[in-house]
């Protein structure tokens, strides 16, 4: 079934939409409402005035969006049951700060530092995520080096083989921090998708207990992990969208448009839900770890 235009990554937070005591959930959106604290319990009191306690011993992670405030007693009750904070931009395709919990579990980060410490080990990551993306190819003995080289020509072709399955004239990726409306359509819509899907990861992330500092492929930049895990996804949600929707924008960039798609493509690939077994791959670890307590 299609999926109606604007339909959101997130629904609207209600007591029939909460998850359940015995399930653990990673994170949780909300947005335009308020936290407050009722006896000793937090409360979400959202724009039409619904109040849904919130069972924040099953969240790991608030992701509270645009219009919405928190109390400070709020945020202590959420420490002390070592539910962490993010700050987010609608549905999470921007992601603005994070609250640092210090009686939280740190298995998650304690095991991605220890493997990104160790040279052997996480080359193995790599390897594994590349082995995700070059389905067919062997890079059991390939150098980092070496499977930067074949990210490089693959990234190239699939921007031309993209460009002629649409019909789209490509010069190559161009993108000038701060003058995004010099791009033409498709980098355009390129440089807004790949800034969603960032957004999304480094709350997810948080959220899952990973730290996005540490990563295994990129480097130089603040958010190193967050831009390995995209590059997992990228084909589909970002690069297939920019060449899919430039005739449709008609040399009109609109990014109410563009957001809708990207909505839709995340919501039927499942990006939130395979976004934990994914990461728990590449980082070799043996069993799921939806949840950093």
């Amino acid at each position: 079934m299609p999926l109606k235009k604007n339909e959101r990554l997130f629904v609207k937070v209600t007591r029939e939409s909460l998850p359940q005591v015995k399930d653990k959930y990673p994170f949780l959106y909300l947005e335009r409402g308020r936290l407050e604290i009722d006896d000793s319990s937090v409360k979400w009191i959202d724009s039409e005035g619904n109040v849904v306690p919130l069972p924040i011993a099953t969240i790991n992670t608030l992701l509270l969006g645009p219009g919405t405030s928190v109390t400070h007693d709020a945020v202590r009750t959420l420490a002390a049951a070592n539910c962490s904070l993010c700050w987010v931009g609608e549905d999470s395709l921007l992601f603005y700060a994070a609250g640092f919990v210090p009686t939280s579990n740190t298995r998650n980060m304690r095991h991605q530092l220890e493997v990104a410490a160790d040279p052997v080990l996480s080359l193995e990551v790599a390897r594994r995520m590349f082995s995700k993306r070059f389905k067919a190819a062997d890079v059991k003995d390939k150098t980092l080096k070496e499977l930067m080289g074949m990210e490089g020509y693959r990234v190239r072709e699939l921007y031309a083989q993209k460009a002629q399955e649409y019909k789209i004239m490509w010069k190559g990726r161009s993108f000038e921090p701060g003058n995004f409306e010099l791009g033409d359509i498709t980098n355009q819509v390129l440089t807004s998708a790949n800034a969603a899907l960032y957004g999304i990861l480094c709350s997810a992330l948080h959220s899952l207990g990973y730290s996005p500092h540490m990563g295994f492929i990129h480097s130089g930049s603040p958010l190193p992990f967050v831009y390995d895990v995209a590059d997992l996804y990228k084909e589909y949600l970002c690069i297939d969208l920019a060449f899919s929707m430039t005739r449709e924008l008609a040399g009109s960039y609109d990014k109410y448009t563009v957001a809708d798609e990207f909505r839709r493509r995340v919501l039927s690939s499942d990006l939130l839900g395979n976004l934990a077994e994914d990461v728990n791959f590449v980082l070799g670890v043996k069993r799921a770890r939806r949840t950093s307590k």
